[in-house]
């Protein structure tokens, strides 16, 4: 069965705002983060590493972490979809472009729709998550 998320990139997932971020935010919404593989939550900051395959036949690996260092005497408690830099710089993907990440049983691809005017509301750039479920 094929499942498909995707999220309109913002200035920080890009890297165009010049701060470091460790990787694009997921919440915590049940649809969102059952595409993924699930991960312990009694480890800490527990991590999977996952194979996606592009449009153009080349393979990157994205990790999957859930920061879960608020239940070991930290303050984050937070997942982010990492180590993406590369194939965003590559693809030169920018705010406003988005994402797409399907999976097929174990196997994920990426790919993107490039969107070269973010959403604008009054002059002021509406912020959000970003993410959505596709239906397929």
């Amino acid at each position: 069965m094929e499942r498909q998320i995707a999220k309109i990139l913002s200035a920080n997932d890009t890297g165009e705002t010049g701060t470091h971020q460790a990787g694009i935010l997921v919440p915590k919404e049940r649809d969102l983060l059952s595409f993924f593989p699930e991960l312990d939550q009694g480890q800490y900051n527990p991590r999977v590493h996952l194979r996606f395959l592009d449009n153009g036949g080349t393979f990157w690996e994205f990790a999957f972490i859930y920061y879960n260092n608020a239940l070991f005497d930290g303050t984050r408690n937070e997942y982010r979809l990492t180590r993406m830099t590369k194939y965003i710089r590559q693809a030169g993907l920018i705010a406003g472009d988005e994402l797409i990440l399907s999976r097929d049983g174990d196997r994920y691809f990426v790919s993107h729709r490039r969107e070269r005017t973010p959403e604008r509301s009054g002059g002021v750039l509406k912020l959000g998550t970003g993410w959505r479920i596709v239906p397929i």
